[in-house]
């Protein structure tokens, strides 16, 4: 084969390259700052380890004990007097074809539920907390 007709044939991979490349990066695309339905605070949503988790970034609503406000309704006891704000309120998410799913910790409750997480546009996600077969839903939207 002539250089020429090599430097031909890596041209025409590169797309095809791309084209596989893409569903990873889709898969990436629920990473980034989503304000909670609520309007209350700011949720980043990164890599932990192995998989990917969401942490309260930023209070838009300071907590009734103020912006060190603990984790008062935790069942545990021992975990009651963690800080909020830093704290992983989803945590374990993988991918599932389309939808990511883990578990979510509502901190107003002290209660954790089997969650999913999907995109419903680029700047809207949709978040559920499930306990057996009911669901709840919220639609985050994503912080600019």
């Amino acid at each position: 084969m002539s250089t020429g007709t090599s430097g031909r044939i890596a041209a025409a991979l590169i797309p095809a390259a791309m084209a596989f490349a893409t569903p990873a990066l889709a898969a990436d695309s629920i990473h980034g700052d989503w304000i909670t339905q609520d309007r209350d605070a700011i949720v980043k949503i990164s890599k932990c380890g192995t998989t990917v988790c969401g942490r309260i970034y930023k209070y838009l609503v300071t907590p009734p004990d103020g912006a060190g406000q603990k984790d008062i309704n935790n069942p545990d006891k021992k975990m009651r007097n963690r800080t909020l704000l830093g704290m992983a309120i989803l945590t374990g998410f993988t991918p599932d074809g389309k939808i990511w799913r883990g578990k979510v910790y509502d901190p107003k409750s002290g209660k954790s539920y089997r969650s999913e997480v999907s995109l419903n546009s680029a700047n809207s996600l949709k978040m559920k907390g499930c306990v057996a077969f009911f669901c709840q839903a919220q639609n985050w939207t994503r912080a600019k």
